[in-house]
């Protein structure tokens, strides 16, 4: 888990949302803390992280200022199966299902590691502005989530 120390109090949403190239504005060795609205869960495609196996998908959650953001407004935390289990162990419920019932519509506030998702920089609009294909704004990412909760400011 990150410690206090480690969070990059510049990263925000609006921040991670500002246009431009920022395949270097953040560094991957920082956390980081945004509150936005939950406007979709889903479970992720089978990737690399997790050897592409269909029975350990990570849970995309699409954050944004507001409830009606296009996806290109948008910025994906990722909750993952080692903290799905972490989570369990708390006696939390993490699964897609659960994220969706307690936080889709709802002002959370998340935290976690920052990552650059290669993997996606090419449908992102940050990294590929314009393109009709993408569905995100940046690569970067909140993955894993560590902390997620129900916010209000």
């Amino acid at each position: 888990m990150p410690a206090a120390d480690e969070f990059d109090a510049a990263v925000t949403l609006e921040a991670l949302l500002a246009r431009g190239d920022d395949r270097s504005r953040w560094s991957a060795t920082r956390a980081a803390r945004i509150d936005g609205v939950v406007v979709r869960v889903h479970d992720a495609d089978p990737e690399s992280a997790n050897c592409f196996s269909p029975a350990r998908l990570d849970a995309h959650i699409e954050v944004a200022l507001s409830a009606d953001a296009a996806p290109i407004e948008r910025v994906i935390v990722e909750v993952t199966p080692p903290m799905r289990a972490w989570a369990a162990g708390r006696h939390l419920d993490w699964s897609t299902a659960a994220l969706q019932r307690d936080f889709a519509g709802r002002r959370v506030r998340v935290e976690g590691w920052l990552m650059f998702d290669v993997e996606h920089d090419q449908e992102a609009e940050n990294t590929r502005p314009g393109h009709d294909d993408n569905w995100r704004a940046t690569a970067w990412e909140i993955h894993p989530v560590t902390s997620i909760e129900v916010f209000r400011p």
